[in-house]
């Protein structure tokens, strides 16, 4: 019986000594849990809350202070914040020549690489009769560089656009000189007339071309190592990438050189592209990542997306930019897009062959755009007529963020969410001063023990 007793009194003993260990252990946990950290959130501020524009669909710099803001209607507006935060100027002004309504108007604005010396810049409109998507090229004022000339107008392309919607629009100078153009699918419901994989047709495509050099037809020429160049099948030598639906906005990275590029979807999936010569995107082959109208669909020849989302997220994606400004250095190199009918704003970005989508914004904004000023600094332009920026925020009073992080290993693979928890900080005062009493209470009673023993 002795030998009983002093077993079970050990166990106990040592019973008592793993509830202190684990008291320990849980206290230290319990501290870290709740100790104050540094957490990044981020707000939308309005930068020019006195100005308000009519259905701004862009916004670019020239690599000074100003901003250019394009209106569909047929206006561009420069902001100088050097000069005043408060008014503007016009600085193009085409209303009476676009088509504007719906998905057409004014869509895009690209300033030549030497601007600044030679004057010259570009936009990409909807005009009429017949109905036509122009590529012009304009020239300011000798006497005033916030001005154009209106009577400059050279018409470098036009494109017979068969229906009111997926026009594309965007238009940007790459780091090799060239002009890329986005053009969606010429519209209708699931490209009734299959551009998106008819290369005889300019339609569904990204062009490249040299507006520095004119050819004899044109009045520009096609770089030579476009990929068809030469081709004996009747393709586009124009064609520097096909297989698209609507891209909506597309920018270079300029630190890297990657063509970045929205793609509005039909019915079930947006995507982001990194466009390269020569792809394939699949549409309307596919949508997204997946079989368009038929599941046999053969993609082996197809470049799929970076990244997908489904209607649940949203049902408009808004192309953006990378990031490289100060402001937001949790945002450095990663591409910030949105969606124009949910209104979020993601952060997305891609290390080998894992990908990583970030939600920055839930907002209720219509989103049209995004832009940078010569700092590298984000802008968005919503139907609201509201211009606003990004404000990266550290909330010392928190210990998380409710931010939305979502990955995949494989850039061909469905992706996963990932849901940070919210959390309070707390005192930890109190809490300290209980794990102390447990464990001199609990001290006490394995010592007893031991005498007993």
């Amino acid at each position: 019986m002795k030998n009983f007793s002093i077993t079970r009194a050990k166990k106990i003993s040592v019973f008592l000594a793993f509830l202190l260990l684990t008291t320990a252990i849980g206290y230290f946990s319990y501290s870290t849990s709740f100790t104050r950290q540094e957490v990044t959130d981020y707000d939308l501020s309005v930068p020019f809350p006195n100005l308000s524009f009519t259905r701004p669909v862009g916004i670019f710099n020239t690599g000074d202070t100003r901003l250019f803001v394009v209106e569909q209607a047929g206006q561009v507006h420069i902001i100088d914040p050097s000069v005043s935060n408060d008014s503007t100027t016009v600085f193009l002004d085409i209303k009476d020549q676009v088509l504007y309504g719906g998905e057409q108007g004014l869509l895009g604005l690209a300033f030549h690489p030497e601007f600044s010396l030679n004057g010259l810049f570009y936009v990409n409109y909807v005009r009429d009769s017949p109905r036509r998507t122009v590529i012009s090229e304009f020239k300011v004022r000798e006497d005033n560089q916030n001005l154009t000339n209106i009577s400059s107008e050279i018409i470098i392309l036009e494109v017979s656009q068969p229906h009111s919607n997926h026009n594309g629009g965007e238009i940007t100078f790459g780091p090799d000189g060239n002009l890329y153009i986005a053009l969606g699918d010429g519209g209708g419901s699931g490209d009734p007339n299959q551009n998106g994989q008819d290369r005889t047709s300019l339609l569904g495509s990204i062009l490249r071309i040299n507006i520095d050099i004119k050819s004899l037809e044109k009045n520009y020429s096609i770089p030579p190592d476009n990929p068809f160049v030469g081709n004996a099948e009747g393709f586009r030598e124009e064609i520097y990438a096909y297989g698209l639906r609507n891209p909506w906005r597309m920018s270079f990275d300029y630190n890297t050189s990657l063509l970045w590029a929205g793609d509005v979807g039909q019915n079930l999936y947006e995507e982001i592209d990194i466009i390269e010569k020569g792809g394939n995107y699949g549409w309307n082959l596919q949508e997204g990542n997946h079989c368009y109208n038929n599941p046999n669909c053969n993609t082996t020849e197809l470049i799929t997306p970076i990244w997908e989302y489904n209607r649940l997220e949203g049902y408009s994606i808004t192309g953006g930019y990378v990031y490289y400004g100060l402001r937001n250095p949790t945002l450095n190199a990663k591409y910030i897009y949105g969606d124009y009918g949910s209104g979020k704003i993601w952060a997305l970005s891609k290390n080998g062959t894992t990908t990583e989508n970030m939600l920055v914004k839930d907002t209720n904004l219509n989103i049209a755009s995004f832009g940078l000023d010569n700092q590298g600094e984000i802008y968005i332009c919503a139907f609201d007529g509201r211009i606003y920026s990004i404000l990266e925020k550290i909330d010392n009073n928190q210990t998380s963020s409710k931010i939305e992080i979502s990955t995949t290993s494989e850039v061909t693979t469905s992706k996963s969410d990932e849901s940070s928890s919210n959390g309070k900080s707390t005192s930890s005062i109190t809490s300290y001063g209980i794990e102390i009493v447990a464990l001199f209470v609990l001290s006490t009673i394995i010592v007893t023990f031991r005498k007993k023993i």
